[in-house]
């Protein structure tokens, strides 16, 4: 009943693909997606070494035999990443996904191999340049999601069909997706899939995520985000607080990467995440985080999302 061009290349039951979550997506809740159906990330560049990935792998293979994939955020200030590609290429992962950066590099790597290539794009270009690399999938994302985004402020709701009606391969919507009723919407645009990044924080098994940052997404309403980094070109939707106030405060004031690079490290982002300072430190989140009111296992998670979808399939037969 769910099977679309995503399930099917990708191998999975429902088409609802887990997004790479810097620091947080690791193989508990990688599993944890997979099996219930859909497709679970680990997130490569947030660990240390290449050795460290490895470890992730061996992990999540043993917490299932689904499919899962690696993601690559290869855009984090020209980190090298060939040697996390390289480690997971020997680890047989049969999916890998790119965000940020140029994918051209990343496809090199993967040529003569039979694994599966998502790339994150955030406008119709990048989704057509995508293509003609060799993607074999987009994952697409509107203005509403968390972290990074497009310059463009384009919305989920007109980007989709955009891109949907400019690409022959398959398109997954992202972005202000966090239940039934957006998978429906997202399949109605002409997407075959989704990703959901936000709402899968505030699951019980992503481990790593601090109850007090949990808390944060359940509570707070979609207006509670701000896009921070605009004036640096690369604009990210967090969590607003004062820390992201005084970043905004600075970026009128026209400074430079190099007056704020404090403020948008990877250290302040584990602040909040890991340690709970809710102040001190910033997080991602999409305007999504007004529809979540809990805190559900991956698995009731997805079930609920397809049981609502499954409902408004059939009042859409009547």
């Amino acid at each position: 009943m769910w099977q679309t061009r995503v399930s099917k290349l990708l191998e999975i039951k429902y088409p609802i693909i887990q997004g790479g979550l810097a620091y947080l997506a690791y193989a508990e809740l990688a599993a944890a997606v997979s099996n219930a159906g859909g497709l679970g990330q680990i997130t490569a560049m947030s660990l240390e070494n290449p050795d460290q990935l490895v470890k992730e792998i061996h992990k999540a293979k043993q917490l299932t035999e689904k499919p899962f994939g690696v993601n690559f955020a290869i855009g984090q200030h020209g980190r090298p990443f060939e040697h996390f590609v390289e480690a997971a290429l020997k680890e047989n992962v049969e999916v890998m996904s790119v965000t940020g950066g140029n994918p051209a590099p990343f496809f090199n790597m993967l040529k003569g191999t039979s694994v599966k290539k998502l790339v994150l794009v955030a406008a119709r270009r990048q989704a057509v340049k995508a293509e003609e690399l060799g993607a074999d999938a987009v994952m697409v994302v509107g203005q509403e999601g968390g972290g990074h985004l497009g310059k463009s402020d384009t919305g989920t709701m007109v980007l989709i069909p955009k891109v949907a009606d400019s690409v022959s391969i398959p398109v997954i919507a992202s972005g202000g997706i966090g239940d039934g009723r957006g998978l429906m919407a997202a399949l109605s645009l002409g997407a075959e899939g989704i990703e959901m990044g936000t709402r899968f924080i505030a699951t019980k098994e992503c481990v790593h995520a601090h109850p007090f940052y949990k808390k944060a997404l359940i509570e707070g309403s979609e207006s509670d985000t701000i896009v921070i980094k605009r004036s640096l070109g690369a604009p990210a939707r967090a969590i607003a607080n004062s820390w992201t106030s005084k970043l905004i405060e600075l970026e009128k004031q026209g400074a430079a990467y190099e007056d704020v690079k404090d403020y948008i490290s990877g250290k302040a982002n584990k602040k909040y995440i890991y340690d709970g300072d809710l102040e001190n430190g910033f997080a991602w989140a999409g305007q999504v985080m007004g529809l979540i009111e809990n805190e559900p296992s991956a698995e009731d998670l997805i079930r609920d999302i397809i049981s609502q979808a499954e409902e408004i399939r059939r009042n859409w037969a009547l």
